[in-house]
């Protein structure tokens, strides 16, 4: 075999003299000649060399170990050779060609060795390709077979959700089999149950039977005794109603005997932060007295102050300390004449922060509740019907309470008398009630509608006379007869000086017609008093309001309230002088309505 003579090259520089001396000039150009000339195809592996481009081999070569894979080889391009021996002189071309040789002998046994490797690999790649030729076979079998196995899924799918519903089917057919079974051992034992009480039955009906021939008996004398018992129920019922009336009598008696119109005093409480009580004056043993004790200035300057004391007596005199239901207790006594037909009217007086609309109205809670809620509790105990009106006057100007509508389109009142001379006001609303809550629902409405302000002595302070009205009807359905009363129930506005009120502007105009209304009420006090043939109570609307109260067929209480403060000690003095004059007048009698 022929070996080609390649140039030897050192990197990518050829070797072209030898010792001192040149080539030859024809040997040049030879070897020029082969360095231009394409270097004979190698075949390794697979990879052919391009003939144009001269090709440099490296004289290391990687080792291929053969695999399972199909690997092929790819030809080193432009690689250099490495003697791997000792560089040679320049002018040992003979060494150098030996040494060339030697290389090529050496890269033509590993090219033998590179070839055997392909063969290797390619029946390695043949055999590798039959084996996927196998799998893919194999793999469209499992296709198909995945395919049948899905289908035959779906049918399983469908088949066990026809199985489940069929074994809940059993299982509900079997529930309800064992629930009828235990049913028709229950139907058994009731039936022989009810088997034996028809004997049982059966046996005492006879025994009945024979006993209703004695009732029947019997019930001829129980006949007798229940009409005997009946004409005594109803000389009972006749003995009652007698009583009834007399205690009515009796009680109207006591009620006349205390005066039909009555004063009770009531001192507020010191509030938070305020001093002791020094100036009023309640002795211990006298529910009925109260005084008044007032330090006066020497004319002189040079004498010690003196106490000045005013004494008053009442029909009844309530601490600080007196709580609601110890009020309502006296009161109650006059609730009950209008539950037995008589006209009732009850008023607070006194100044602003005096304690009038809380003896009157009182607290949210049960053991602070006033006179107003504590008497519609009352009532309700006894009485079916009731009516129920309330209106302020403000100004001299009557305003209903209860009015739900415009506050631009209130009507206009009027007081009037009617046919049977009583006193009433025309346009106003009239609520039936049936409960307490209902009533107490109203009162609330009529407090958010009733015109208060702040003044100098009190920050809600009212600015209006309230009146509260229940129309009480019975009805005797055994005797035909029916009754009818009215309890009336005020709360005047605060009757200080215009000077202690700071009262400016608007407040001015209502602070006059407050005092003009309350002035008017003591000329009408001052005439009842002095029994004048003449009492004006037309001067003011709250004067003709109360005249059936005043004067007329009525029954009348009248609470003052003191404020417990040292500088409200003139505005008490002239509250409990007007109630000394109200306490001093005789009016007529009361008559049931």
């Amino acid at each position: 075999q022929n070996t080609p003579r390649l140039p030897v090259m050192s990197g990518k520089r050829a070797l072209t003299s030898s010792s001192d001396g040149e080539l030859p000039q024809p040997a040049q150009k030879k070897m020029r000649k082969q360095e231009q000339e394409p270097p004979q195809k190698l075949k390794l592996a697979t990879s052919v060399v391009p003939p144009r481009r001269p090709v440099v081999l490296k004289a290391t070569v990687k080792q291929i170990r053969p695999t399972g894979a199909a690997t092929v080889a790819g030809a080193p391009s432009r690689a250099t050779i490495s003697t791997g021996a000792s560089r040679r002189p320049g002018w040992d071309l003979k060494g150098k060609v030996s040494d060339m040789e030697t290389k090529v002998q050496n890269y033509q046994t590993r090219i033998k060795s590179v070839n055997q490797e392909n063969e290797c690999l390619k029946a390695s790649v043949s055999k590798a390709q039959k084996r996927t030729a196998e799998i893919e076979e194999e793999n469209n079998r499992l296709k198909k077979r995945l395919g049948q196995c899905e289908e035959e899924l779906v049918t399983l799918v469908t088949i066990k959700g026809d199985f489940q519903k069929t074994t809940e089917e059993r299982d509900g057919l079997k529930k309800d089999f064992k629930k009828l079974t235990e049913e028709h051992k229950v139907l058994e034992g009731l039936r022989d149950h009810l088997e034996s009480e028809l004997c049982n039955v059966q046996t005492q009906l006879s025994i009945q039977t024979s006993a209703l021939s004695r009732c029947q008996d019997s019930l001829k004398e129980s006949q007798e005794m229940v009409q005997n018992l009946e004409e005594t129920v109803a000389h009972q019922r006749e003995d009652l109603h007698l009583g009834e009336m007399e205690r009515r009598k009796l009680h109207n008696t006591i009620q006349e005997l205390k005066g039909n119109i009555r004063v009770f005093c009531r001192v507020r409480p010191l509030l938070s932060g305020n001093s002791d009580i020094l100036h009023i004056q309640l002795p211990a043993n006298d529910n009925k007295a109260l005084t008044l004790a007032k330090m006066e200035e020497s004319h002189t300057g040079r004498t010690v102050d003196t106490q000045k004391s005013y004494n008053f007596s009442f029909d009844r005199v309530f601490g600080p300390r007196s709580s609601q239901s110890e009020v309502f207790e006296e009161i109650s006594q006059l609730v009950q004449s209008t539950l037995d037909g008589y006209n009732v009217c009850c008023f607070a007086y006194g100044q602003t922060g005096s304690g009038k609309t809380f003896t009157m109205e009182g607290g949210e809670e049960g053991d602070k509740w006033g006179v107003i809620p504590r008497a519609v509790r009352q009532i309700f105990k006894t009485a079916k019907g009731l009516g129920e009106q309330g209106w302020q006057i403000y100004n001299e100007t009557l305003r209903d309470l209860l009015y739900r509508g415009n506050p631009k389109k209130r009507p206009e009142h009027e007081i009037r008398k009617n046919p049977n001379n009583e006193i009433t006001v025309t346009n106003l609303t009239y609520q039936k009630v049936t409960n307490e809550d209902e009533v107490h629902n109203l009162i609330m409405l009529a407090n958010q509608n009733r015109s208060t302000a702040r003044t100098g002595m009190n920050d809600h302070s009212s600015r209006s006379h309230s009146v509260f009205q229940l129309d009480i009807e019975g009805e005797n359905t055994d005797r035909d007869t029916k009754c009818k009363s009215m309890l009336c129930l005020v709360d005047l506005a605060g009757s200080e000086r215009v000077q202690k009120s700071q009262s400016q502007g608007e407040r001015f105009k209502e602070m006059t017609a407050i005092n003009s209304s309350l002035t008017n009420l003591g000329i009408v006090i001052a005439a009842l008093a002095n029994k004048d043939s003449f009492v004006p109570y037309r001067n003011s609307k709250l004067t003709y309001l109360l005249q059936n109260c005043l004067g007329g067929n009525s029954k009348t209480l009248m609470f003052v309230n003191v404020s417990p403060e040292e500088e409200s000690l003139g505005e008490s003095l002239n509250s409990l002088r007007f109630a000394s004059k109200v306490n001093d007048c005789v009016i007529g009698t009361a008559s049931a309505n």
